[in-house]
């Protein structure tokens, strides 16, 4: 082109083209794209450039592993397998031959229909066109678990690991024109030392499983032998470029000279940006070569509300060959300045949720754009824009639908471990899934955070090393060391370079509700802002959430895959056996509804404290292994369990929020409720002044209040306090729900407030209350009704809970592990207490105050309130249950309706419901019960209820 020709040199790692160089920048049309790839293709051939290796390929399992020494590549194999596939799709492995029983390896996790763990070899023929002669030929396994090793014929390629990015090879130099015989062996075999107990998901068999075989692309491809590998596009927002490192390799043996050439365009759009090309002279090898490119003055930036999207091309030109590469891009800026996140200079809240790696149909991710858009457009209709990879990293289809979507992830490396820096093989290892973790996906915007494992212990210093070379490398994401850690000295104060922080709880409190929902009264003015005050980075809470769901028994059904759900079915079998199947349905609902309400308190309580920047949920979605832990809204696949709806769930997962700050749930007629409301703003545009209104009414009479706060408009990234509301309440004379709503223009939010008289006139009439068990004994020989409420602390039962297990029983069976209360809202007991048939913050106190036992040996006791017992143990516990003892009738209650009742609302509003239930003619227990039966439930210990312990 007349230009001096510069060779491209090389200077501390990295290429670049020396001074003297001319950049040629000129306008192109889409035509002249056009005319310019078609040039490319003409002079490779307009020939096939791929051979999809899909289909059927040879297979032999080497459980031995004699195969290398054997030369298994020497001869053909005789079993078929498809490929892609895994041999759990095929059936191919050691056969399950466990029964649905409550023991420890069915309860741990899906079992898995045939397993095998060893090396695989797989073998098929291929024909390599004539006209692929003298091209670069690349062998692609999208991806495997967890080593490969290639051979053409009889002569070994080499071996790849990796468990997050596909494993290339390069067949230029043994594949010629004909036939060929390629055979990969893949051994799934543990490689280093990156997990405890096997439970990173990137190696698991808790969610994903460890499958043997090939996922996602297997093909060849064929190029010229001077080619464009890799771009790599840095972002730069504030001078409206990108820098744009391009990766050259040379496959020739002597030195060549080409045209390279980059322009951009607006993905989906006909019109070209500026191009820019340079005449290069390239040595044998890879070789790097960078431009500045300017993306023009109307820049469409990329977040969560508008997810613009770029594509970058690049081709090499030069005599006798021709290439072109592509990658999308975005262009945005995430910063964490005053340790808060922004995005493209707007705050940034991060509603997110784990993904684990959980697939049940497959066992393993797919790698389609279809399986992922399930899974994002689930969680957006849920109201999420993050999603957390926890120790391991999505394949491509999984960023490619985050970014045209929107969502912001955040990868980690394959490692979940209590041991780093004590294989420095391990390090090398990971170092290495970093590099491919760059290549691979560095370029998607969704890629916006990056932490490097999940709980890591052991040498901190090699964290740092890590983190300090990637953040040097490449700073198009924001780093973190470690989700949470609970190694001394760290994990409650962010590590010296991070750039975020995730965690449970700070040195000065916790930031999560696990923490203080079952020790500190319910209140809903609760925020975190003082358990954050001096953070000098942005604030993630950790895992957030973990409240059991009772198993969904309906869901078995759905399992038409490799797994086998026989975790589930042991529980039906288990309660079908004792007779408590009929609840099932009513467990699984109540557990879930209570689930959803302590969610919902979570949820708010980050969203609302000032200078928290986020929050992972584990999880809006079941996690089936570590015991079966079902802490899900949705199942594993998903789908919604029915106990909430999207759109009730949106209240309070939505960029836009509206807030009601009040004390207490429990007020009595002689007090005024009042709230302030406020409003938190994480949309894309100011909301404008106007009017918030609020109303208190009754699900049970005609008390209703309302009233309007004149708002001005409220910023983005703003918790705003807008102003106080008041209701009188001392129209209300029995026992009532209220429900109060709040609503910002489109938005609106929700909150359960409940009312009892001041004066209460219990009248006990012809019934005996009585706290003394030979009381009761007596009153009950002599035929008379008796509410029996003994010191709950000399009852020897389980400790009374108001929070349901904590993740599962199994992996954590050191726990109460009831999941919350179960009853009738229109049982007479209940005609003065107001509930709902599922856990609600009123209950708090008298679960708190109380023992739970267990009636299994009580045939006789009709239990009024129930305490659902855990999957693993599915005793029939109660706090409140009915008997004929003789010619008395008995009310036994669990809970305190006796202590400090001046300062016990809620105990006492409950204590004249059932003197009143017992008094009236309601009051018919069916069942029988000996004295001697009641009183072992005094006197048996607390070792007589199973716990179930069969993690360890």
């Amino acid at each position: 082109m007349g230009q001096r020709v510069d060779k491209v040199k090389r200077n501390k790692g990295v290429w670049y083209l020396a001074p003297g160089v001319k950049s040629h920048l000129f306008r192109l049309n889409l035509w002249g794209i056009l005319f310019s790839v078609l040039s490319m293709a003409s002079s490779c051939s307009s020939d096939v450039r791929q051979i999809d290796l899909s289909g059927n390929w040879g297979f032999a399992l080497d459980s031995t592993d004699v195969g290398v020494s054997d030369k298994w590549f020497e001869n053909e194999l005789s079993g078929s397998v498809k490929l892609p596939g895994t041999l759990d799709d095929a059936g191919i492995g050691t056969p399950n031959t466990l029964m649905p029983k409550l023991e420890k390896p069915q309860v741990l996790r899906l079992t898995r229909k045939h397993s095998y763990t060893g090396p695989v070899w797989y073998q098929k023929k291929v024909l390599i066109p004539e006209n692929w002669k003298g091209k670069n030929i690349s062998l692609k396994l999208g991806r495997v678990i967890w080593e490969s090793r290639v051979w053409i014929n009889d002569q070994p390629v080499g071996s790849q690991e990796s468990l997050i990015a596909p494993h290339y090879y390069d067949l230029s130099q043994v594949l010629t024109p004909g036939e060929h015989l390629i055979t990969i062996r893949i051994d799934n075999r543990k490689k280093h030392s990156i997990s405890v107990r096997e439970m990173a998901h990137a190696y698991t068999n808790e969610t994903q499983i460890i499958w043997n075989g090939v996922i996602g692309d297997l093909n060849l491809t064929a190029s010229d032998p001077v080619f464009v590998s890799n771009i790599q596009v840095y972002p730069d927002v504030d001078n409206q470029n990108c820098r744009v490192v391009c990766q050259v390799s040379n496959q020739t043996s002597q030195e060549v000279r080409g045209v390279l050439n980059i322009w951009s365009q607006l993905k989906g759009g006909s019109d070209a940006l500026s191009s820019l090309n340079r005449e290069v002279s390239l040595a044998p090898g890879q070789q790097m070569v960078e431009f500045i490119y300017p993306m023009g003055d109307d820049i469409k930036l990329w977040d969560e509300f508008n997810p613009n999207l770029y594509v970058m091309h690049a081709s090499i030109e030069g005599d006798g060959f021709a290439d072109q590469h592509t990658t999308t891009f975005g262009m945005r800026q995430i910063t964490n300045n005053d340790a808060k996140f922004q995005i493209n200079g707007r705050r940034l809240f991060l509603r997110g949720t784990l993904e684990c790696n959980i697939f049940p149909l497959t066992g393993h991710p797919p790698m389609d754009k279809a399986g992922w858009e399930k899974v994002f457009t689930t969680a957006r209709e849920w109201g999420l824009n993050h999603l957390r990879f926890h120790s391991w990293c999505p394949p491509k289809a999984a960023f490619e639908v985050a970014d045209e979507m929107g969502f912001y992830l955040q990868p980690e490396l394959p490692v979940w471990t209590l041991d780093i820096g004590e294989d420095m093989p391990t390090v090398a290892f990971l170092k290495d899934e970093a590099d491919r973790m760059i290549r691979e996906y560095g370029n998607h915007p969704s890629f916006s955070f990056w932490c490097l494992g999940n709980e890591l212990q052991g040498d901190f210093e090699i964290l740092e090393s890590i983190l300090l070379d990637l953040k040097d490398r490449d700073k198009r994401h924001l780093y973190a060391t470690t989700a949470y850690t609970f190694q001394e000295g760290h994990g409650k104060w962010p590590e010296p370079h991070d750039d975020y922080f995730t965690t449970q709880i700070t040195k000065k409190g916790w930031v999560r509700g696990q923490g203080l929902f079952d020790t500190e009264y319910p209140s809903f003015d609760k925020k975190y802002t003082s358990s954050i005050e001096g953070l000098p980075v942005p604030l993630v809470t950790h895992e957030i959430g973990q409240y059991a769901v009772f198993p969904n028994l309906r869901e078995i059904d759905k399992y038409t895959g490799v797994l086998e759900p026989l975790n589930f079915k042991a529980v039906r079998e288990d309660m079908q056996q004792k007779g408590l199947l009929d609840r099932a349905d009513d467990y699984l609902k109540a557990t879930g509804k209570f689930a959803a309400i302590l969610y919902k308190e979570e949820i708010e309580r980050a969203i609302k404290s000032d200078g928290l920047s986020g929050y992972q949920l584990l999880d809006l979605h079941d996690f089936p292994g570590q015991g079966t832990a079902l802490v899900g809204l949705l199942d594993a696949f998903w789908e919604n369990k029915g106990v909430i709806s999207s759109e009730e769930y949106r209240q309070f997962s939505a960029p836009v929020v509206p807030f009601a700050n009040f004390p207490k749930a429990v007020y009595l007629n002689n007090e005024e409720f009042s709230a302030v409301l406020a409003v938190s703003n994480y949309s894309d545009t100011i909301l404008p002044g106007g009017e918030i209104s609020w109303e208190l009414t009754s699900t049970m009479s005609d008390f209703r209040e309302s009233g309007i706060v004149k708002a001005p408009e409220i910023n983005i990234g703003a918790n705003s306090d807008l102003g106080t509301i008041s209701a009188k309440l001392n129209e209300i004379n029995k026992a009532e729900k209220l429900n109060l709503e709040v609503t910002v223009g489109d938005y609106a939010n929700s909150w359960d407030v409940w009312v009892y008289p001041a004066e209460l006139n219990t009248v006990m009439g012809d019934v005996l209350y009585t706290r003394d068990l030979s009381e009761a004994s007596k009153a009950l020989d002599e035929g008379r009704k008796v509410l029996f409420n003994p010191d709950f602390n000399k009852i020897n039962g389980l400790e009374g809970k108001f929070v349901p297990v904590f993740w599962s029983p199994v992996h954590f069976p050191n726990q109460a592990g009831t999941m919350g209360l179960l009853c009738d809202p229109t049982h007479a007991a209940f005609n003065d207490f107001p509930t709902d048939a599922h856990s609600n913050w009123q209950w708090w106190d008298l679960c708190k105050q109380s023992r739970v036992v267990s009636i299994d040996s009580i045939p006789g006791a009709d239990p009024i309130l129930i305490n659902i017992d855990n999957f693993n143990r599915n005793s029939s516990l109660s706090s409140i249950f009915e008997t004929k003892v003789g010619t008395g009738k008995l009310l036994f209650c669990t809970m305190d309706l006796s202590t400090d009742m001046s300062n016990r609302p809620v105990a006492r509003q409950l204590l004249h419901s059932l003197l009143n239930y017992v008094k009236g003619e309601s009051f018919h227990p069916s069942g029988d019960a000996s004295i001697n039966e009641i009183v072992s439930l005094i006197s048996r210990s607390e070792s007589d209820i199973n716990n179930g312990s069969i993690y360890d």
